[in-house]
């Protein structure tokens, strides 16, 4: 943090640990500020006024009730887990104010009116205790003058916390300091948030809407403006500023319709009103003011830009599909009209590419092709990049603090710096010169100090241009953060193939990074991470753990369907048993690596995924992981091991809950309900292809174990799963051996049959699913056996390998695989 945003106070206060919490505000941000606290385990106590009408005792704290009611239900879900919701503790501004003062962080997020703001402060005051921090959580409002009416005690310990909505999926938190906050304050609040909250922490100076609304919302109209000027539609702003450039897929306007028109309108007119220099860039069309007269707001009014038609989309309309019925808004007209699926030679061709650099480069380059996709596209891109540069003085403290807040607060894969770097920073504003365009003086400065991009990559780091003193500099960021690209960056990298590579990532612990397209697992990622973690490979005896993770979004969507449809349409049998084989060798070189292997696994971690992850010694999750064994879905049954540690799972569990050894006695354990309930709840997970909306969700499956840990800072798993790759090194890891052990058989697999037969009875599952759902069975029970009969966990692969090919034969199995190729979705057949 620069010194330049917070002085130092004389007598600094002592940096509190979080151990309570208080959030000023029940309304959709605060309630879920609340609920993001409880998923942190941390105990909160929600205030809000009294109804006018609560004549009741029991009905003066209602509001705050109600949000929490209301948070239980919400989706996507506020909580990780809602048993959390009991750590929330509802309250008044009347009745509970002495309550603060055990409270070591409160947070002011009523509403976004000034003079509301002063009074609730002046209220508060004298309810705290002299070591308690408060900040607020307003969007634009400056910080100094909410504060301005209390003690100068109290603004040694008051700055800003901006959450992004929902706090618990935006990993953006702005950090606004004032001239009198004590830095041991900010210091403290921010390490909380990083380790406890899984923010991404930016520091931001006291100016209007910060950062990521200063520039969010500028982009934003930017669009609007252009969108007019080139008479295009509202479908088409959407296609053009979507996934193609890197930006939420939702794209500008259906972004708006989420977020709430009027929160974005607000920051605009907030923006206006505090800065009459440069209103004009905030200024509303006047369809836009319309629109908000009408109430037509967003998804939360039923229609904004976009709105549901209750008729059957035609042809051609956006989506694809004849579930996609809605209506977009024409904006001259202001009449909806079915949507239509835009079309544009320029943007088709941007989408063949992978990285969103390379899309960039397609669409804003010059040259033949340009269409109306090019001609939005450079206004709108080159005009945010000068923006963003005309501000960074103003705002930031370097460019990276300006891409770091639009990538983790809006989302984008890049920030407008990184974009123009992407690009060619010489290029481009020679461009503009010849158009006689602006060019900001920040980037005349990098170009006339003899360099051409706004980033630098050294073995020794990631270095930003500073435009004030014309020279790069370390980008500031905590130990224990990095990706794998800091370590490619380093040149760490000992091999690799087209899907995975093998990076040293220092302490003498190696990644194995996945990097296929969607970290879909083909047979590159199979032979290097079987070559690497075989017992006699020379990596084993060079590194003392392994770790298994990545940089995508997501860990794995699983195996390649793609090759799998592709051999099975060719009737490749053999070659398809002997990839199965060699999937199944890969995970045991996981299990029964010498070397701890720690899988990492975030967002996506499905099927394949799943089945590397259970193979490992340990796993080091995120707390936003969406994992599950997820093959039923297509027809087919875990085969890499995943059916197989499911059951070792449920053996292991009525071990421990009926006190039963099943080597001393087998027949008596396999016959034991306790087994039986055990493999009835993982039957479950599997056959009906049960995917966790969250880490501590995947724990009630038995994807993850009580021993495994729970990182919420995306930025600090790798690091956090190393550390935990070297604490099983150093506390004597000593891989597992291959177990005999007793299977249920004809005890248990019968049961199963009947509740798959009454699924079928109740129209729960098709003919199809009955059949696969068969053979996870089979596989779980170990078969047609003898209760108590002992098998090696060699038996389990092989039932598994034999269920997978045989329904690779199906037909059904086989149109489910097209369609999900096709669509992203399940087909129920």
């Amino acid at each position: 943090m620069s010194t330049a945003i917070a002085e130092k106070s004389a007598s600094p206060i002592a940096a509190p640990l979080i151990r309570r919490a208080a959030v000023l505000g029940a309304g959709s941000m605060g309630s879920r500020i609340a609920a993001h606290l409880a998923n942190a385990g941390v105990p909160v106590l929600l205030l809000d006024i009294v109804p006018p009408d609560s004549s009741d005792p029991k009905s003066r704290s209602r509001i705050a009730d109600g949000a929490i009611a209301a948070l239980l239900k919400s989706k996507p879900a506020s909580f990780y887990d809602p048993a959390a919701a009991a750590l929330i503790t509802p309250g008044n501004f009347e009745d509970d104010l002495p309550r603060l003062k055990d409270c070591d962080w409160i947070i002011e997020a009523v509403t976004e009116n000034l003079d509301i703001k002063q009074a609730l402060i002046e209220k508060i005051t004298p309810h705290l205790s002299p070591d308690s921090i408060v900040t607020t959580n307003t969007s634009g409002l400056p910080i100094a003058s909410i504060s301005a009416h209390t003690p100068p005690e109290f603004r040694r310990r008051w700055f800003g916390t901006h959450f992004f909505n929902p706090p618990r999926y935006m990993r953006l938190l702005e950090i606004i300091p004032t001239p009198r906050t004590d830095p041991a304050a900010i210091a403290a609040i921010a390490a909380f948030a990083d380790r406890r909250l899984g923010k991404s922490v930016v520091y931001a100076r006291d100016t209007p809407n910060f950062i990521a609304n200063r520039l969010g919302v500028f982009s934003m109209l930017t669009a609007v403006r252009l969108m007019q000027e080139q008479d295009l539609t509202i479908e088409e702003v959407d296609a053009l500023t979507g996934s193609v450039i890197g930006w939420p897929r939702t794209g500008t306007f259906r972004l708006a319709d989420l977020v709430g028109i009027d929160i974005l309108a607000h920051v605009a007119r907030n923006f206006a009103a505090l800065r009459s220099d440069d209103a004009s860039a905030a200024k509303l069309p006047a369809f836009l003011e319309t629109m908000l007269e009408r109430g037509w707001i967003g998804d939360k009014a039923g229609q904004g830009f976009y709105k549901k038609s209750g008729e059957k989309a035609p042809a051609g309309a956006s989506g694809g599909d004849a579930k996609d019925n809605r209506l977009a808004l024409d904006w001259k007209t202001l009449d909806y009209r079915p949507a239509q699926r835009p079309k544009f030679s320029r943007l088709e061709m941007a989408k063949n590419a992978d990285a969103v650099s390379e899309r960039l480069r397609v669409l804003i380059g010059p040259g033949p092709g340009q269409d109306k996709a090019s001609c939005f596209q450079w206004p709108l891109l080159t005009g945010i990049w000068n923006y963003a540069a005309d501000c960074l003085p103003e705002i930031a403290d370097s460019p990276a603090s300006i891409d770091r807040a639009m990538r983790t607060g809006f989302n984008w894969e890049l920030g407008p710096f990184e974009m123009w770097d992407a690009v060619g920073v010489p290029a481009t504003v020679e461009r503009l010169r010849a158009a006689g365009a602006h060019v900001s003086p920040q980037v005349e400065a990098l170009l006339a100090s003899g360099n051409t991009c706004w980033y630098k990559n050294t073995p020794q780091g990631r270095l930003v241009f500073d435009p004030a003193s014309r020279s790069y500099k370390p980008i500031d960021q905590p130990a224990g953060i990095a990706s794998a690209a800091t370590f490619r960056r380093a040149n760490k990298v000992v091999r690799h193939n087209p899907g995975c590579s093998l990076i040293d990532i220092g302490e003498d612990v190696a990644l194995l990074e996945l990097h296929s397209k969607k970290n879909a697992i083909g047979d590159d990622i199979v032979s290097l991470v079987t070559q690497t973690l075989t017992a006699t490979s020379e990596h084993v005896r060079n590194f003392r753990g392994f770790v298994i993770s990545g940089d995508a979004n997501d860990f794995s969507v699983g195996a390649n369907l793609m090759q799998l449809l592709l051999s099975v349409q060719e009737g490749e049998w053999d070659e398809l048993d002997f990839a199965v084989r060699a999937f199944q060798r890969m995970t045991a070189s996981i299990k029964f690596c010498p070397r701890p292997v720690v899988v990492a696994p975030f967002g996506l971690c499905l099927g394949g995924g799943t089945e590397i992850s259970l193979h490992a010694a340990r796993r080091q999750a995120h707390a936003e992981l969406y994992m599950g064994l997820v093959e039923a879905g297509v027809g087919l049954v875990p085969a890499g091991g995943g059916s197989r540690e499911m059951a070792l799972h449920a053996i292991d569990a009525a071990r421990a809950s009926s006190g039963l050894d099943p080597s001393t006695a087998p027949a008596r354990f396999a016959l034991s309900a306790d087994l039986q309930d055990a493999l009835r709840q993982r039957f479950e997970t599997v056959a009906l292809a049960k995917v966790s909306t969250s880490a501590a969700e995947a724990r009630t499956l038995d994807l993850l174990t009580p021993a495994d840990q729970i990182t919420l800072n995306r930025e600090r798993l790798l690091i956090d799963a190393r550390e935990a790759a070297i604490f099983l090194s150093e506390t004597g890891y000593t891989a597992p051996a291959p177990r005999t052990f007793p299977v249920p058989g004809e005890a248990v697999l019968p049961n199963l049959k009947l509740g798959i037969h009454l699924m079928r009875q109740a129209e729960y599952i098709s003919d199809h699913d009955v059949k696969v759902a068969t053979h996870i069975a089979r596989i779980l029970c170990g078969g047609s056996l003898t209760p108590g009969s002992l098998v090696n966990e060699q038996y389990l692969l092989d039932l598994e390998r034999e269920a997978f090919l045989s329904l690779c034969g199906e037909r059904k199995t086989q149109e489910r695989i097209a369609y999900t190729l096709q669509t992203g979705k399940p087909l129920r057949n």
